[in-house]
């Protein structure tokens, strides 16, 4: 950086680009790649229920919902988040796959739902545009961290 009678600009980056951002229409993250949060992973081992519970509450839905998914046959809860949180991103499949990840996978699918949440909401925090304010509490507005209010009681790590 030189200057010469100008002032200079500083460039701030604000978040780095992730390769599930390009790739439209896909998951953030694969069905088995629980290491990539290894909190949810541990909470989701140590008490399922609970876990799919705030997932739930995480997507929207009624808390209680997954509990339906111990007194039937199938995964009518597993498949209905799997499904909601497809549509809603835009995410590829159908309701077969929804079905057999929801059935023969249910604890790392609902990983998985639970990292896309996690994954979109932060990208869409990012994406704000700062706050125009200068007082020094502006960095810390609420308008910055909505994106996250969708996860209310989700663990996050």
């Amino acid at each position: 950086m030189h200057s010469s009678g100008s002032s200079s600009q500083v460039v701030v980056v604000r978040a780095q680009p992730e390769r599930w951002e390009e790739e439209a229409g896909q998951w953030s993250t694969g069905l088995c790649d629980c290491w990539q949060d290894i909190g949810d992973c541990g909470f989701a081992l140590c008490c399922l229920p609970v876990f799919t519970c705030k997932v739930t509450s995480a997507v929207g839905a009624c808390p209680c919902l997954p509990l339906l998914d111990c007194v039937g046959c199938g995964a009518p809860a597993s498949l209905a988040m799997r499904a909601s949180v497809r549509e809603r991103y835009g995410i590829k499949g159908g309701v077969w796959s929804d079905c057999f990840y929801g059935c023969c996978c249910y604890p790392l699918s609902w990983l998985q739902i639970s990292r896309e949440l996690k994954r979109r909401a932060a990208a869409r925090a990012n994406s704000q545009p700062p706050s125009s304010s200068s007082s020094p509490s502006s960095c810390y507005s609420s308008t910055r961290y909505s994106a996250l209010s969708s996860l209310h009681g989700v663990h996050l790590v």
